[in-house]
């Protein structure tokens, strides 16, 4: 391929758009860029080189001429579906809202309701602690008390047994009141990871509701936008297709116009050589039989010079008289 079959300009017009930019409809370009670059330069002389690098920038400039109108149809496209992403991100923003206004009396009861409940176990645990606390010193107390009176008739010896029995008492005692101290805090803790963990769950139940609205009005927005596109590509093909119905209509009516002019062009033109060749036979005619009766007069003249006595005047004066039909049972046969 030489360098006069380098790439021709590329214009595409925005009423094109439509057409072009969908699937397969640049193949037509590609494969014509393809074809205006199917060459092999020598890469062994300057010419060459300089030969590859303009097919190269040619390639470029081919592709921000079919690229540039291409986008700024897809922008046209985005600015038109955009009022209604905005439209329905408002109307779904606006129900969140309202639903979580609703919903605030329920859940701000729910939350008390969860206090109170927490705050009853934590005081039926308190008590229950507070009896059993009561029963062990009641006891200890009784046992204490018997012990008192048995140490009163032991020795020093069995003294500090008892004495010994009673510390260690006292200590099961507060090793108890701690005891119950701790499952009371671990119950407490458990109810309390328990409601965090219901207002964690409803939370991301809330949140999973917001993700799957949201995306519920991504897809609609999505649908929206591709029916919005396949409308204008609808409308312009149909804008297109009239289009060109129109100017083959208004093409017909001028080739039938043109037509009918150059019909009756024609039969003017015919009838006015006609009318030439009439008035021209016509002329010819009266020449030849203008010529015929000349040479028919001559020899009419030629004649009576030669057979008669008849100057010339009085020979053509005779053939004139005859010609004229002056003398009687004569004509003369042309």
């Amino acid at each position: 391929m030489s360098e006069a079959t380098d790439l021709a300009v590329i214009d595409i017009k925005p009423d094109q758009a439509p057409a072009l930019y969908k699937s397969g409809g640049l193949d037509d370009f590609l494969e014509q860029i393809r074809q205006a670059v199917n060459e092999a330069p020598d890469l062994t002389t300057k010419k060459g080189r300089d030969r590859i690098a303009s097919l190269a920038a040619s390639v470029s400039r081919s592709k921000t001429a079919i690229e540039k109108p291409g986008r700024e149809y897809l922008k046209r496209l985005k600015e038109a579906v955009r009022p209604a992403e905005a439209e329905i991100k408002r109307f779904v923003d606006a129900c969140d809202a309202l639903r979580d206004e609703t919903r605030r009396p329920l859940t701000e009861w729910e939350v008390e309701q969860d206090r109170i409940k927490a705050e009853e176990a934590m005081n039926a645990m308190h008590e229950e602690a507070l009896e059993m606390n009561v029963k062990f010193d009641q006891a200890l107390t009784q046992k204490f008390e018997a012990d008192h009176e048995m140490a009163l008739l032991m020795n020093d010896a069995f003294d500090r047994e008892a004495k010994a029995k009673s510390e260690e008492a006292e200590r099961r005692r507060i090793a108890h009141d701690e005891e119950l101290k701790r499952q009371a805090a671990e119950q407490a803790k458990r109810e309390a990871d328990e409601k965090a963990a219901a207002e964690i769950a409803a939370a991301q139940k809330r949140e999973a509701d917001a993700i799957a609205a949201k995306a519920q009005a991504e897809l609609l927005a999505k649908q929206a936008q591709e029916r919005a596109e396949q409308e204008a590509k609808d409308a312009a093909a149909r804008a297109e297709r009239e289009k060109q119905e129109a100017i083959a209509a208004e093409q017909r009516k001028a080739q039938e116009a043109a037509d009918k002019v150059r019909r009756e062009a024609e039969a003017k033109e015919a009838a006015r050589l006609a009318e030439e060749k009439r008035i021209a036979d016509e002329a010819a005619k009266r020449e030849a039989d203008v010529k015929h009766r000349k040479v028919i007069g001559t020899e009419i003249v030629s004649s009576l010079l030669g057979h008669t006595s008849l100057t010339r005047e009085q020979a053509i004066e005779v053939l004139t008289a005859l010609k004229d039909g002056l003398v009687p049972h004569t004509k003369i046969n042309y």
